[in-house]
């Protein structure tokens, strides 16, 4: 049964790391990763760029409206994700207490499903 791990990170809390501290905290999340695909959980997982070169488009009535980043209204950003193919939801929330992301973001946990489901 898929999962998301989304990661919800405090906007601008990359700025406030040093170069090393990054790589530090970049290299623990693949190792988790790795962890998490020698054990046949993982079906993907991707670190997303700053939200200063984003862009989040609409368009109410067929007109196109385009906001470029960063959003002054966010107070957080989708830093990455994990996808897994876990047994349950319950499994899924495991995975999320183990990501070393929980120390300094949110994990947010989804199950995959239509969005005409409830």
């Amino acid at each position: 049964m898929p999962h998301m791990l989304l990661i919800h990170e405090p906007a601008g809390q990359r700025a406030t790391r040093t170069e090393a501290e990054g790589r530090a905290v970049y290299e623990r999340m693949l190792r988790w990763g790795e962890d998490l695909r020698s054990r046949g959980l993982l079906l993907a997982a991707e670190s997303l760029a700053s939200q200063d070169g984003a862009a989040r488009v609409t368009a109410p009535g067929g007109k196109a409206r385009i906001v470029d980043g960063p959003f002054a209204e966010a107070k957080e950003m989708v830093g990455g994700f994990f996808l897994v193919d876990v047994d349950s939801r319950e499994e899924a929330i495991a995975l999320a207490q183990q990501c070393p992301a929980a120390e300094w973001a949110t994990v947010e946990v989804r199950g995959l499903a239509p969005c005409f489901e409830g």
